[in-house]
């Protein structure tokens, strides 16, 4: 699967476009901005499927520096402080890892912002 397949082009670019600089990535603003938090549980579930590199039905940190990568293999990789603020407002059990649920609650956290 693809992500355009959930998410528009042209949402992914203007999302990408807002973080180009480090440390200028907000999760709940790119989340918006790339049209995530307007989607269905089952669509943020694939979109989720596509962040977990490595399929362990998580992420981890490690994978969390290239997750804009995930939406368009020429964005950058995000910082050591961006990577570990994403995973603080993300991983709300503290295991060092974002599940699928917390990332869907995230997102549709987002939604009502």
């Amino acid at each position: 699967m693809s992500i355009t397949d959930v998410l528009s082009a042209a949402d992914i670019a203007a999302a990408l476009r807002e973080c180009q600089a480090p440390d200028t990535f907000n999760y709940k603003k790119f989340f918006k901005t790339c049209g995530l938090t307007k989607k269905s549980p089952n669509e943020v579930k694939q979109v989720f499927g596509v962040m977990d590199n490595d399929e362990s039905g998580y992420v981890e940190e490690d994978e969390l520096k290239y997750i804009l990568q995930r939406f368009d293999p020429s964005a950058r990789v995000l910082t050591s402080s961006e990577a570990k603020d994403f995973m603080a407002g993300v991983d709300h059990d503290g295991d060092g890892k974002i599940g699928v649920e917390e990332f869907q609650a995230v997102v549709h956290t987002c939604a009502s912002q």
